[in-house]
């Protein structure tokens, strides 16, 4: 067997004819070998599933949890710079020794007669149930990395289920058919068990889909709101359901710089695993809560994961306008599987200068056709660059004092630039 973390990393990228293999059965398989199916990995679990809005509604709903004293541990994914970043207890990432533990459990499991294939994510999963399952948890957090009906993550029952917005998305696997994947994103959700609906222009399946099992919808807009207007940094409360019925409000809540639908959410659905929120707690959690690569500041770059058209917009809200004596410069790199003309589109009104980047490997998309896009719908291409190191020295050169940089469209273009010091003009005061 491999001995370090970054043998079995490399080593489990081989195992499987196909990166991504949607079903239930061979994950299935080895779980129950395992024992993880023999009882609950926490007192509780939530499931996160959507397309956008997955990880802040995770990370918001992990910094309150803790806030009021509960030990919580999360499995999400992709991570931004480390593989550890995907397991969490406490709020402190798997060590290199506890992973490698996981992954002996896995192979042990999976090599017994019959030897079961199992994908990257797959036997990641399955190393992070185990993780968390010896961890005596309160509240476990899942993440649903692609669907929701066939991913591995949904092997667990959850004791709340979680569907934050739904766009197109990852079409080579859940086509484009919106209502169809409303009901794939919906399959986390289980008979009598909460399913919380974090987003108000939800496919109708999603509602649907909870209903035909008798799930408990709690849906944004009815069962729970909040007051937040459009201004960015204002007061805003929440007001939502106790699981008795009654109605509970918690005010002059602080911005936690991530979407309030999410934030919102992640109240309700705290609510409903059976913690008694205390405005204080809750204040001081969302002001301290944190997510890397979601509007992340770094001097005069701000850096988002946005890679489809619903992402491009909110980041695109969220930006303030061109500097009037400067620039906004958006660095983007995107997968070639992504709906690049939609974020571009969305991102054009707050962007005065563009730099194009390739991604390496297969599905990533050249900083060419990238230009040739942005050229087409009227914006103006400074540069193109080999990566997104390369398109950030070009950047270092021409960056004045009063300029902004959005570096952007993909989780490997955000990566790349977080490990590496980014060139600035000056010290900024954000």
């Amino acid at each position: 067997m491999p001995n370090t973390l970054a043998e079995w990393l490399d080593y489990l990228e081989s195992l499987h004819p196909v990166g991504i293999d949607m079903g239930l059965d061979r994950v299935s398989l080895v779980a129950e070998r395992m024992g993880l199916l023999d009882r609950p990995i926490a007192k509780r679990t939530i499931t996160v599933a959507g397309t956008n809005g997955k990880g802040s509604t995770l990370a918001m709903i992990d910094a309150l949890a803790r806030g009021h004293g509960l030990r919580t541990g999360t499995y999400t994914s992709p991570h931004l710079l480390r593989y550890n970043e995907r397991v969490t207890v406490d709020g402190r990432e798997a060590s290199d020794k506890r992973l490698v533990e996981g992954f002996q459990q896995v192979e042990v499991a999976r090599l017994q007669a019959p030897a079961v294939s199992l994908t990257y994510f797959e036997a990641g999963t399955l190393c992070a149930l185990w993780c968390l399952a010896q961890a005596d948890l309160d509240l476990a957090l899942l993440e649903v990395g692609l669907g929701g009906r066939l991913d591995a993550v949904n092997i667990i029952d959850a004791d709340v289920a979680i569907v934050t917005t739904i766009a197109l998305d990852h079409a080579n696997f859940l086509g484009t058919d919106i209502e169809q994947i409303g009901r794939e994103k919906a399959g986390i959700f289980r008979p009598l068990k909460p399913a919380v609906l974090g987003s108000q222009s939800l496919p109708a399946s999603v509602l649907d889909s909870a209903i035909a099992i008798a799930a408990q919808s709690y849906v944004l807009g009815a069962a729970f709101s909040h007051s937040a207007g459009d201004v960015a940094g204002a007061p805003w409360c929440w007001h939502g359901l106790a699981t008795d019925g009654g109605t509970l409000s918690l005010d002059g809540l602080p911005d936690p710089g991530l979407p309030i639908d999410n934030a919102a959410t992640a109240l309700q659905a705290l609510t409903l695993a059976g913690v008694t929120l205390h405005v204080d707690t809750v204040r001081k959690a969302l002001r301290t809560v944190t997510l890397s690569g979601r509007m992340q500041w770094v001097g005069q770059w701000c850096l988002d994961v946005g890679h489809n058209p619903h992402a491009a917009q909110y980041v695109a809200r969220r930006l303030p306008s061109p500097p009037k004596r400067g620039r906004q410069w958006a660095l983007i790199g995107m997968l070639n599987d992504k709906d690049a003309d939609g974020v571009i589109q969305a991102l054009l009104p707050r962007v005065t200068d563009w730099v194009c980047v390739t991604l390496a490997g297969e599905r990533g998309r050249t900083a060419a056709e990238l230009a040739e896009r942005i050229t087409s719908l009227g914006g103006h291409v400074y540069d193109c660059a080999d990566s997104p190191a390369a398109g950030a020295a070009k950047l270092a050169k021409q960056l004045a004092p009063e300029d902004r940089v959005l570096a952007t469209g993909s989780f490997f273009t955000v990566a790349e630039l977080l490990a590496m010091p980014l060139p600035q003009a000056m010290l900024s005061a954000r």
